[in-house]
Protein backbone atom coordinates (compact mmCIF):
# COMPACT_ATOMS: atom_id res chain seq x y z
CA UNK A 1 0.00 0.00 0.00
CA UNK A 2 1.02 3.66 -0.91
CA UNK A 3 2.02 5.80 1.99
CA UNK A 4 -0.09 8.63 3.04
CA UNK A 5 1.45 11.91 1.51
CA UNK A 6 -1.41 13.88 3.63
CA UNK A 7 -3.57 13.44 6.18
CA UNK A 8 -6.09 15.43 8.36
CA UNK A 9 -6.96 14.57 11.34
CA UNK A 10 -10.26 16.08 13.85
CA UNK A 11 -10.41 19.15 11.61
CA UNK A 12 -12.64 21.80 12.53
CA UNK A 13 -13.76 25.36 11.31
CA UNK A 14 -16.38 27.42 12.61
CA UNK A 15 -17.18 31.15 11.57
CA UNK A 16 -18.81 33.16 14.17
CA UNK A 17 -22.02 30.43 15.47
CA UNK A 18 -21.53 28.72 11.85
CA UNK A 19 -19.69 25.30 12.35
CA UNK A 20 -18.47 24.71 8.96
CA UNK A 21 -16.03 21.83 9.43
CA UNK A 22 -16.70 19.13 12.08
CA UNK A 23 -13.64 16.96 13.35
CA UNK A 24 -12.52 16.00 9.48
CA UNK A 25 -10.51 12.41 8.84
CA UNK A 26 -8.61 12.22 5.43
CA UNK A 27 -6.12 10.71 3.76
CA UNK A 28 -4.19 10.55 0.19
CA UNK A 29 -2.23 8.26 -0.86
CA UNK A 30 1.42 8.84 -3.02
CA UNK A 31 0.64 8.45 -6.42
CA UNK A 32 -3.21 8.45 -6.06
CA UNK A 33 -6.89 10.81 -7.16
CA UNK A 34 -9.21 11.47 -4.21
CA UNK A 35 -12.57 12.85 -5.41
CA UNK A 36 -14.06 15.18 -2.96
CA UNK A 37 -17.93 15.70 -3.31
CA UNK A 38 -20.90 17.41 -1.56
CA UNK A 39 -23.50 19.67 -1.63
CA UNK A 40 -22.69 23.40 -2.10
CA UNK A 41 -21.42 24.85 1.46
CA UNK A 42 -20.86 21.19 3.04
CA UNK A 43 -16.86 22.39 3.37
CA UNK A 44 -14.71 20.69 0.43
CA UNK A 45 -13.08 24.27 -0.29
CA UNK A 46 -12.90 24.87 3.40
CA UNK A 47 -10.80 22.05 4.02
CA UNK A 48 -8.43 22.95 1.42
CA UNK A 49 -8.43 26.33 2.20
CA UNK A 50 -7.43 25.44 5.50
CA UNK A 51 -4.54 23.14 4.33
CA UNK A 52 -3.16 25.92 1.88
CA UNK A 53 -3.21 28.44 4.86
CA UNK A 54 -5.76 30.80 3.46
CA UNK A 55 -7.70 29.72 7.02
CA UNK A 56 -6.85 29.31 10.08
CA UNK A 57 -8.01 26.01 11.38
CA UNK A 58 -10.19 26.34 15.15
CA UNK A 59 -9.01 22.07 15.99
CA UNK A 60 -6.66 19.37 14.53
CA UNK A 61 -3.84 18.14 12.58
CA UNK A 62 -2.60 18.18 9.28
CA UNK A 63 0.36 15.66 8.32
CA UNK A 64 1.98 16.40 5.19
CA UNK A 65 4.52 13.18 4.53
CA UNK A 66 4.18 12.46 8.02
CA UNK A 67 5.40 15.81 9.30
CA UNK A 68 2.54 18.10 11.02
CA UNK A 69 2.27 21.30 9.39
CA UNK A 70 0.49 24.67 9.72
CA UNK A 71 1.00 26.91 7.09
CA UNK A 72 0.09 30.60 7.36
CA UNK A 73 -0.13 31.51 4.09
CA UNK A 74 -0.75 30.05 0.33
CA UNK A 75 3.25 30.47 -0.75
CA UNK A 76 4.31 28.77 2.31
CA UNK A 77 2.40 26.13 1.40
CA UNK A 78 3.56 26.69 -2.26
CA UNK A 79 7.11 26.04 -1.45
CA UNK A 80 6.46 23.12 0.99
CA UNK A 81 4.93 20.96 -2.59
CA UNK A 82 1.19 21.62 -1.72
CA UNK A 83 -0.83 23.63 -5.08
CA UNK A 84 -4.24 24.43 -5.41
CA UNK A 85 -5.78 25.25 -8.61
CA UNK A 86 -9.08 27.52 -7.57
CA UNK A 87 -12.38 27.28 -9.47
CA UNK A 88 -12.67 31.92 -9.30
CA UNK A 89 -9.40 31.65 -11.04
CA UNK A 90 -7.01 35.15 -9.78
CA UNK A 91 -4.84 35.82 -12.30
CA UNK A 92 -3.32 38.94 -13.65
CA UNK A 93 -4.79 39.39 -16.57
CA UNK A 94 -3.29 42.12 -17.53
CA UNK A 95 0.40 41.03 -17.64
CA UNK A 96 1.45 37.72 -19.74
CA UNK A 97 1.18 33.78 -19.31
CA UNK A 98 5.24 34.06 -18.45
CA UNK A 99 4.55 36.59 -15.81
CA UNK A 100 1.83 35.08 -14.09
CA UNK A 101 3.39 31.65 -14.07
CA UNK A 102 6.69 32.87 -12.04
CA UNK A 103 4.51 35.40 -10.28
CA UNK A 104 5.94 36.33 -6.67
CA UNK A 105 9.23 33.98 -7.69
CA UNK A 106 11.20 35.48 -10.64
CA UNK A 107 14.37 34.24 -11.16
CA UNK A 108 16.98 36.52 -10.96
CA UNK A 109 20.13 37.18 -12.69
CA UNK A 110 22.86 39.86 -11.99
CA UNK A 111 20.12 42.14 -9.97
CA UNK A 112 17.56 41.78 -12.51
CA UNK A 113 14.99 39.31 -13.58
CA UNK A 114 16.03 37.22 -15.77
CA UNK A 115 12.97 37.02 -18.48
CA UNK A 116 15.18 34.13 -20.97
CA UNK A 117 15.39 31.73 -17.81
CA UNK A 118 11.25 32.33 -17.37
CA UNK A 119 10.90 31.83 -20.96
CA UNK A 120 13.27 28.47 -21.50
CA UNK A 121 11.44 27.35 -18.25
CA UNK A 122 7.43 28.30 -19.43
CA UNK A 123 8.13 26.40 -23.20
CA UNK A 124 9.75 23.40 -21.28
CA UNK A 125 6.94 23.35 -18.92
CA UNK A 126 4.19 23.15 -21.71
CA UNK A 127 6.13 21.16 -23.90
CA UNK A 128 6.33 18.55 -20.73
CA UNK A 129 2.51 18.40 -20.71
CA UNK A 130 2.05 18.72 -24.16
CA UNK A 131 -0.06 22.34 -24.29
CA UNK A 132 0.14 24.62 -26.99
CA UNK A 133 0.44 27.81 -25.39
CA UNK A 134 2.27 30.77 -26.15
CA UNK A 135 4.51 32.76 -22.94
CA UNK A 136 3.94 35.98 -24.35
CA UNK A 137 0.06 35.80 -24.62
CA UNK A 138 -1.85 38.41 -22.25
CA UNK A 139 -3.84 36.80 -20.31
CA UNK A 140 -7.19 38.55 -21.06
CA UNK A 141 -6.69 37.64 -24.28
CA UNK A 142 -7.17 34.10 -23.78
CA UNK A 143 -10.70 32.19 -23.34
CA UNK A 144 -11.36 30.59 -19.67
CA UNK A 145 -10.54 27.54 -20.63
CA UNK A 146 -6.72 28.43 -22.00
CA UNK A 147 -6.16 30.21 -18.45
CA UNK A 148 -7.51 27.41 -16.33
CA UNK A 149 -5.05 24.91 -18.30
CA UNK A 150 -2.08 27.76 -17.41
CA UNK A 151 -3.25 27.58 -13.68
CA UNK A 152 -2.55 23.84 -13.88
CA UNK A 153 0.81 24.16 -15.49
CA UNK A 154 1.53 26.39 -12.79
CA UNK A 155 0.64 23.66 -9.71
CA UNK A 156 2.61 20.93 -12.01
CA UNK A 157 5.45 23.85 -11.72
CA UNK A 158 6.02 24.12 -8.10
CA UNK A 159 7.28 20.07 -7.88
CA UNK A 160 4.18 19.92 -5.80
CA UNK A 161 3.75 16.80 -4.19
CA UNK A 162 0.27 17.29 -3.74
CA UNK A 163 -1.84 19.27 -6.21
CA UNK A 164 -5.72 20.59 -5.50
CA UNK A 165 -7.76 20.66 -8.67
CA UNK A 166 -11.03 23.19 -7.48
CA UNK A 167 -14.10 22.07 -10.39
CA UNK A 168 -11.27 21.77 -12.57
CA UNK A 169 -13.45 21.10 -15.53
CA UNK A 170 -16.08 23.65 -15.07
CA UNK A 171 -14.97 25.77 -17.96
CA UNK A 172 -12.99 22.98 -20.16
CA UNK A 173 -14.22 20.99 -23.85
CA UNK A 174 -14.19 17.61 -23.74
CA UNK A 175 -11.27 17.67 -25.54
CA UNK A 176 -9.64 19.76 -23.11
CA UNK A 177 -11.07 17.35 -20.32
CA UNK A 178 -9.13 14.64 -21.74
CA UNK A 179 -5.77 16.31 -21.68
CA UNK A 180 -6.37 17.60 -17.96
CA UNK A 181 -6.90 13.73 -17.42
CA UNK A 182 -3.78 12.41 -19.26
CA UNK A 183 -2.19 14.80 -17.10
CA UNK A 184 -3.44 13.99 -14.31
CA UNK A 185 -2.39 10.22 -14.80
CA UNK A 186 1.06 11.01 -16.03
CA UNK A 187 1.44 13.13 -12.85
CA UNK A 188 0.27 9.98 -10.49
CA UNK A 189 2.47 7.70 -12.26
CA UNK A 190 5.60 10.09 -10.92
CA UNK A 191 4.16 9.54 -7.19
CA UNK A 192 1.79 13.07 -7.09
CA UNK A 193 -1.18 13.24 -5.24
CA UNK A 194 -4.38 14.74 -6.14
CA UNK A 195 -7.88 15.92 -3.99
CA UNK A 196 -9.96 16.55 -6.97
CA UNK A 197 -12.85 18.59 -5.55
CA UNK A 198 -15.62 18.24 -8.31
CA UNK A 199 -19.94 17.71 -8.87
CA UNK A 200 -19.34 16.05 -11.89
CA UNK A 201 -20.48 11.85 -11.35
CA UNK A 202 -18.73 10.72 -14.58
CA UNK A 203 -15.59 12.37 -13.61
CA UNK A 204 -15.17 10.85 -10.14
CA UNK A 205 -15.21 7.39 -12.02
CA UNK A 206 -12.95 8.35 -14.91
CA UNK A 207 -9.96 9.58 -13.09
CA UNK A 208 -10.07 9.06 -9.09
CA UNK A 209 -9.19 6.05 -7.24
CA UNK A 210 -10.96 6.86 -3.88
CA UNK A 211 -13.88 9.05 -3.07
CA UNK A 212 -15.24 10.99 -0.10
CA UNK A 213 -18.11 12.50 0.31
CA UNK A 214 -19.26 15.63 2.98
CA UNK A 215 -22.48 17.10 4.36
CA UNK A 216 -23.08 20.00 6.72
CA UNK A 217 -19.39 19.97 7.35
CA UNK A 218 -19.03 16.78 8.09
CA UNK A 219 -17.40 13.45 6.64
CA UNK A 220 -20.20 11.09 5.58
CA UNK A 221 -18.14 8.00 3.73
CA UNK A 222 -14.90 7.53 2.56
CA UNK A 223 -13.98 4.62 0.17
CA UNK A 224 -12.59 3.13 -3.20
CA UNK A 225 -14.27 4.27 -6.37
CA UNK A 226 -14.22 0.64 -7.78
CA UNK A 227 -16.54 0.20 -4.22
CA UNK A 228 -19.40 2.35 -5.31
CA UNK A 229 -21.87 3.86 -7.65
CA UNK A 230 -23.24 6.97 -8.58
CA UNK A 231 -26.69 6.52 -6.15
CA UNK A 232 -24.73 5.86 -3.64
CA UNK A 233 -22.71 8.80 -3.86
CA UNK A 234 -25.70 11.62 -4.27
CA UNK A 235 -27.60 9.41 -1.62
CA UNK A 236 -24.31 10.25 0.79
CA UNK A 237 -24.34 13.90 -0.50
CA UNK A 238 -27.69 14.96 -0.26
CA UNK A 239 -28.93 13.07 2.18
CA UNK A 240 -31.71 11.43 0.08
CA UNK A 241 -31.19 9.20 -3.42
CA UNK A 242 -32.69 11.14 -6.33
CA UNK A 243 -34.13 9.07 -8.63
CA UNK A 244 -33.28 11.18 -11.76
CA UNK A 245 -31.00 14.07 -12.73
CA UNK A 246 -33.42 15.92 -14.50
CA UNK A 247 -36.74 16.54 -13.99
CA UNK A 248 -39.96 15.85 -16.61
CA UNK A 249 -39.56 18.87 -19.50
CA UNK A 250 -43.20 18.90 -19.17
CA UNK A 251 -43.55 22.95 -20.56
CA UNK A 252 -45.70 23.50 -23.66
CA UNK A 253 -44.05 26.25 -25.58
CA UNK A 254 -46.17 28.70 -27.28
CA UNK A 255 -46.32 30.69 -30.58
CA UNK A 256 -42.65 32.54 -31.69
CA UNK A 257 -41.51 35.30 -29.24
CA UNK A 258 -38.07 36.01 -30.21
CA UNK A 259 -36.65 36.20 -33.85
CA UNK A 260 -32.95 37.11 -34.58
CA UNK A 261 -32.47 37.42 -38.04
CA UNK A 262 -28.85 37.36 -40.27
CA UNK A 263 -27.30 39.00 -36.80
CA UNK A 264 -23.47 39.83 -36.69
CA UNK A 265 -21.60 41.42 -34.29
CA UNK A 266 -18.78 44.30 -34.37
CA UNK A 267 -15.65 43.26 -32.81
CA UNK A 268 -13.65 40.48 -32.77
CA UNK A 269 -14.68 37.25 -32.21
CA UNK A 270 -17.27 38.65 -34.22
CA UNK A 271 -20.76 36.56 -35.06
CA UNK A 272 -21.91 35.71 -38.32
CA UNK A 273 -25.25 35.87 -39.71
CA UNK A 274 -27.00 34.21 -36.90
CA UNK A 275 -30.38 33.60 -37.22
CA UNK A 276 -33.12 31.57 -35.15
CA UNK A 277 -36.15 32.04 -33.48
CA UNK A 278 -37.50 31.12 -29.92
CA UNK A 279 -41.20 30.41 -28.56
CA UNK A 280 -42.79 32.10 -25.97
CA UNK A 281 -42.69 29.53 -22.75
CA UNK A 282 -40.11 27.44 -24.36
CA UNK A 283 -36.66 26.21 -22.63
CA UNK A 284 -34.00 26.85 -26.06
CA UNK A 285 -30.38 25.25 -25.38
CA UNK A 286 -27.45 26.90 -27.30
CA UNK A 287 -24.47 24.42 -27.11
CA UNK A 288 -21.22 24.38 -29.30
CA UNK A 289 -17.51 23.95 -28.18
CA UNK A 290 -15.69 26.32 -25.73
CA UNK A 291 -15.28 29.69 -27.83
CA UNK A 292 -17.97 28.67 -30.54
CA UNK A 293 -19.96 32.35 -29.55
CA UNK A 294 -22.47 31.30 -27.21
CA UNK A 295 -21.80 33.57 -24.47
CA UNK A 296 -20.98 36.76 -26.91
CA UNK A 297 -24.50 35.81 -28.69
CA UNK A 298 -26.59 36.92 -24.88
CA UNK A 299 -24.24 39.06 -24.95
CA UNK A 300 -25.44 41.03 -28.15
CA UNK A 301 -29.33 40.24 -27.06
CA UNK A 302 -28.44 41.64 -23.69
CA UNK A 303 -26.84 44.78 -25.37
CA UNK A 304 -23.43 44.47 -23.71
CA UNK A 305 -22.18 43.70 -27.34
CA UNK A 306 -22.32 45.85 -30.36
CA UNK A 307 -24.51 44.75 -33.27
CA UNK A 308 -23.02 45.39 -36.54
CA UNK A 309 -25.71 44.57 -38.64
CA UNK A 310 -28.99 42.40 -38.10
CA UNK A 311 -32.23 42.32 -36.41
CA UNK A 312 -33.73 41.17 -33.26
CA UNK A 313 -37.42 41.07 -32.73
CA UNK A 314 -39.35 40.74 -29.16
CA UNK A 315 -42.92 40.04 -30.05
CA UNK A 316 -42.85 40.82 -33.76
CA UNK A 317 -41.69 43.84 -32.57
CA UNK A 318 -37.97 45.18 -33.31
CA UNK A 319 -35.52 45.66 -30.63
CA UNK A 320 -32.25 47.10 -30.37
CA UNK A 321 -30.76 47.61 -26.94
CA UNK A 322 -27.56 49.80 -26.65
CA UNK A 323 -27.00 48.95 -23.06
CA UNK A 324 -27.98 46.19 -20.31
CA UNK A 325 -30.01 48.85 -18.78
CA UNK A 326 -32.23 49.08 -21.87
CA UNK A 327 -32.33 45.45 -22.09
CA UNK A 328 -33.46 45.00 -18.29
CA UNK A 329 -36.57 47.88 -18.84
CA UNK A 330 -37.52 45.22 -21.86
CA UNK A 331 -37.98 42.42 -18.97
CA UNK A 332 -34.33 40.71 -19.98
CA UNK A 333 -32.32 38.85 -17.75
CA UNK A 334 -28.45 37.76 -17.90
CA UNK A 335 -26.73 35.45 -16.00
CA UNK A 336 -23.33 35.86 -16.89
CA UNK A 337 -20.71 33.07 -17.29
CA UNK A 338 -18.34 34.37 -14.65
CA UNK A 339 -19.90 35.26 -11.69
CA UNK A 340 -16.71 36.46 -9.79
CA UNK A 341 -16.00 39.26 -12.54
CA UNK A 342 -19.40 40.40 -13.85
CA UNK A 343 -22.15 38.46 -11.93
CA UNK A 344 -21.61 40.22 -8.45
CA UNK A 345 -20.37 42.62 -6.32
CA UNK A 346 -17.48 40.58 -3.67
CA UNK A 347 -17.85 43.32 -1.56
CA UNK A 348 -21.54 43.86 -0.92
CA UNK A 349 -23.68 41.27 1.39
CA UNK A 350 -25.92 38.85 0.01
CA UNK A 351 -28.94 41.51 0.46
CA UNK A 352 -27.04 44.15 -1.50
CA UNK A 353 -26.15 41.32 -4.76
CA UNK A 354 -30.12 40.69 -4.51
CA UNK A 355 -31.10 43.97 -4.68
CA UNK A 356 -29.11 45.79 -6.51
CA UNK A 357 -31.03 45.08 -9.70
CA UNK A 358 -34.59 46.53 -8.91
CA UNK A 359 -33.53 49.30 -6.21
CA UNK A 360 -36.68 50.78 -7.64
CA UNK A 361 -39.17 48.59 -6.24
CA UNK A 362 -37.91 48.75 -2.51
CA UNK A 363 -38.60 52.39 -2.38
CA UNK A 364 -41.43 53.81 0.28
CA UNK A 365 -42.41 57.57 0.06
CA UNK A 366 -39.22 57.85 -2.54
CA UNK A 367 -36.56 56.76 -0.55
CA UNK A 368 -35.07 53.04 -0.56
CA UNK A 369 -36.55 51.24 2.36
CA UNK A 370 -34.18 48.58 4.09
CA UNK A 371 -37.01 46.64 5.57
CA UNK A 372 -38.41 46.11 2.01
CA UNK A 373 -34.53 45.09 1.01
CA UNK A 374 -34.21 42.60 3.33
CA UNK A 375 -37.81 41.26 3.47
CA UNK A 376 -36.66 40.79 -0.62
CA UNK A 377 -33.02 39.41 0.09
CA UNK A 378 -35.05 37.05 2.71
CA UNK A 379 -37.48 36.01 0.07
CA UNK A 380 -35.03 34.72 -2.82
CA UNK A 381 -32.82 32.89 0.45
CA UNK A 382 -36.08 30.41 1.05
CA UNK A 383 -36.90 30.38 -2.83
CA UNK A 384 -33.45 29.21 -3.78
CA UNK A 385 -32.85 27.02 -0.81
CA UNK A 386 -29.51 29.62 -0.26
CA UNK A 387 -27.09 28.39 2.40
CA UNK A 388 -26.16 31.32 5.23
CA UNK A 389 -26.42 32.41 7.98
CA UNK A 390 -28.16 35.76 7.34
CA UNK A 391 -28.73 38.05 4.29
CA UNK A 392 -26.22 40.34 5.87
CA UNK A 393 -23.47 37.65 4.87
CA UNK A 394 -21.06 39.12 2.51
CA UNK A 395 -21.90 37.15 -0.78
CA UNK A 396 -18.14 36.30 -0.85
CA UNK A 397 -18.44 33.90 2.11
CA UNK A 398 -20.73 31.81 0.55
CA UNK A 399 -19.70 28.78 -1.36
CA UNK A 400 -19.50 28.94 -5.57
CA UNK A 401 -22.67 27.23 -5.59
CA UNK A 402 -24.62 29.66 -2.94
CA UNK A 403 -23.04 32.65 -5.01
CA UNK A 404 -24.96 31.13 -8.21
CA UNK A 405 -28.02 30.83 -6.23
CA UNK A 406 -28.23 34.63 -4.53
CA UNK A 407 -27.19 36.06 -8.51
CA UNK A 408 -30.48 34.07 -9.66
CA UNK A 409 -32.55 35.35 -6.84
CA UNK A 410 -31.59 38.57 -7.79
CA UNK A 411 -32.99 38.53 -11.41
CA UNK A 412 -36.14 36.67 -10.29
CA UNK A 413 -37.27 39.27 -7.60
CA UNK A 414 -37.28 41.17 -11.37
CA UNK A 415 -39.68 39.13 -12.83
CA UNK A 416 -38.13 38.48 -16.11
CA UNK A 417 -39.83 37.69 -19.45
CA UNK A 418 -37.09 36.46 -21.02
CA UNK A 419 -34.29 34.52 -19.34
CA UNK A 420 -30.67 34.21 -20.88
CA UNK A 421 -28.86 31.66 -18.85
CA UNK A 422 -25.04 31.40 -19.49
CA UNK A 423 -24.03 27.98 -17.71
CA UNK A 424 -26.25 28.69 -14.78
CA UNK A 425 -25.26 25.24 -12.88
CA UNK A 426 -21.70 25.67 -13.31
CA UNK A 427 -20.07 24.62 -9.62
CA UNK A 428 -23.11 23.42 -8.54
CA UNK A 429 -23.82 20.11 -6.98
CA UNK A 430 -26.52 17.62 -8.38
CA UNK A 431 -28.70 18.31 -5.65
CA UNK A 432 -29.41 22.01 -6.47
CA UNK A 433 -28.95 21.56 -9.78
CA UNK A 434 -31.78 19.77 -9.85
CA UNK A 435 -33.62 22.65 -7.76
CA UNK A 436 -32.35 24.98 -10.64
CA UNK A 437 -33.71 22.98 -13.88
CA UNK A 438 -36.35 22.80 -11.63
CA UNK A 439 -37.19 26.53 -11.48
CA UNK A 440 -36.42 26.61 -14.81
CA UNK A 441 -38.91 24.40 -16.39
CA UNK A 442 -41.29 26.03 -14.04
CA UNK A 443 -40.15 29.44 -15.33
CA UNK A 444 -41.26 28.47 -19.05
CA UNK A 445 -44.43 26.86 -17.89
CA UNK A 446 -45.64 30.05 -16.60
CA UNK A 447 -44.79 31.48 -19.94
CA UNK A 448 -41.24 33.29 -19.31
CA UNK A 449 -38.86 32.40 -22.24
CA UNK A 450 -35.23 30.77 -21.61
CA UNK A 451 -31.98 30.80 -24.03
CA UNK A 452 -29.65 28.71 -21.79
CA UNK A 453 -26.29 28.25 -22.52
CA UNK A 454 -24.47 24.92 -21.05
CA UNK A 455 -21.20 22.95 -22.06
CA UNK A 456 -21.88 19.92 -20.76
CA UNK A 457 -24.41 17.69 -22.91
CA UNK A 458 -26.10 15.54 -20.50
CA UNK A 459 -27.89 19.16 -19.29
CA UNK A 460 -28.52 21.03 -22.71
CA UNK A 461 -30.20 17.37 -23.75
CA UNK A 462 -31.84 16.92 -20.41
CA UNK A 463 -33.56 20.42 -19.89
CA UNK A 464 -34.38 22.08 -23.51
CA UNK A 465 -36.90 21.84 -25.87
CA UNK A 466 -34.88 22.88 -28.85
CA UNK A 467 -30.81 23.11 -29.04
CA UNK A 468 -29.14 25.04 -31.33
CA UNK A 469 -25.75 24.34 -31.73
CA UNK A 470 -22.63 26.90 -32.64
CA UNK A 471 -19.66 26.66 -34.70
CA UNK A 472 -16.87 29.52 -34.91
CA UNK A 473 -19.19 32.03 -34.61
CA UNK A 474 -22.34 30.69 -36.08
CA UNK A 475 -25.11 28.41 -36.21
CA UNK A 476 -24.54 25.29 -37.33
CA UNK A 477 -28.13 23.22 -37.04
CA UNK A 478 -30.91 23.49 -35.01
CA UNK A 479 -32.95 20.27 -33.42
CA UNK A 480 -35.24 18.62 -31.43
CA UNK A 481 -34.47 17.85 -28.42
CA UNK A 482 -36.24 14.51 -28.10
CA UNK A 483 -35.03 13.90 -31.66
CA UNK A 484 -31.53 14.29 -31.33
CA UNK A 485 -28.25 12.63 -29.61
CA UNK A 486 -24.50 13.14 -28.58
CA UNK A 487 -23.18 12.19 -31.51
CA UNK A 488 -25.28 15.17 -33.85
CA UNK A 489 -24.63 17.61 -31.31
CA UNK A 490 -20.31 16.83 -31.51
CA UNK A 491 -20.91 16.44 -35.25
CA UNK A 492 -22.46 19.86 -35.64
CA UNK A 493 -20.38 21.54 -33.53
CA UNK A 494 -17.16 21.11 -35.49
CA UNK A 495 -19.24 21.51 -38.64
CA UNK A 496 -17.30 25.44 -39.16
CA UNK A 497 -13.96 24.74 -37.43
Amino acid sequence: MSENVLEIKGLSKAFAKNKVLEGINLEVQKGHVLGLMGENGAGKSTIMKCLFGIYAKDEGQILLEGKPVDFKSPKEALENGVAMVHQELNQCLERTVVDNLFLGRYPVKGGVVDEGKMERTANSLFASLKMNVDPHTVMKTMSVSQRQMVEIAKAVSYDSKIIVLDEPTSSLTEREVKKLFEIVNELKAKGVAFVYITHKMDEVFEVCDDVAVLRDGRMISCEHVKDTNMNKLIAAMVGRSLDKRYPDVDNTPGEDYIEVRNLCTKYEPNLKDISFKVKRGEIFGLYGLVGAGRSELLEALFGIRTISSGDVFVDKKRVRFNSSKEAMEYNFALVTEERKFNGMFGKGTIEFNTCITNLEAYKKNGIISNQKMTEAAEREVKVMKTKCVSVSELITALSGGNQQKVIIGKWLERRPDIFLMDEPTRGIDVGAKYEIYQLIINMAKEGKTIIVVSSEMPEILGITNRIAVMSNHRIAGIVNTKETNQEELLRLAAKYL
